[in-house]
């Protein structure tokens, strides 16, 4: 049976931290736009600020979706599920914001996590947390993780500052829906 907690206790937010990916989920407030989920989860990505507030460093990636809706009506939800161990899915609903790398703000948002950050370290996405509930999680499957893909960072540092600078003007303007996403800060 479901439960719905008052914060992120010390219990949860161990859990959390183990959990070697999740789901982040938002949707334009058009009702005709796309709704957007996407997996994260390279290591050290996630990070629990206190019991009504998490973040989670936001890399460079082929859409700026999250960012777009974020900034179109800050409405967010992230989706742990355990591939391991005793089944449980955790979602954490809430109001997020983009902090842009190189705006203030970023260096104090970055610091939650580990140093250095990786390469093409686009924003940091704060969300302040107003539902925490988690179900049974039965129909998850049991999975083992191998390894973490080193590709997206490989992928950044090959590009360098410059390349990803000119990546972000030309393929991080706008969501698919045509809602504007780094060019609107």
């Amino acid at each position: 049976m479901g439960k719905v907690f008052e914060g992120i206790g010390s219990a949860l937010a161990d859990w959390l931290r183990n959990q070697p990916m999740f789901f982040v989920a938002t949707a334009p407030s058009d009702l005709d736009g796309h709704i957007n989920v996407s997996p994260k989860g390279l290591d050290g990505s996630f990070a629990i600020v206190d019991e009504r507030r998490v973040a989670y460093l936001d890399l460079t990636g082929s859409g700026i979706e999250t960012i777009a809706h974020l900034q179109d009506n800050g409405r967010i939800v992230l989706m742990f599920c355990a591939f391991s161990g005793p089944p449980r899915i955790v979602r954490l609903h809430g109001h997020g914001r983009v902090i842009v790398a190189g705006e203030t703000g970023f260096a104090a948002a970055a610091e939650a996590f580990p140093a250095p950050l990786p390469p093409g370290a686009r924003s940091v996405i704060e969300v302040e947390v107003t539902r925490v509930s988690d179900s049974c999680g039965f129909g998850v499957p049991l999975m083992e993780l191998v390894d973490q893909r080193r590709l997206l960072p490989e992928w950044a540092q090959r590009k360098g500052p410059d390349g990803i600078a000119d990546y972000h003007a030309t393929r991080n303007q706008s969501s698919i829906d045509g809602l504007p996403g780094l060019t609107a800060r």
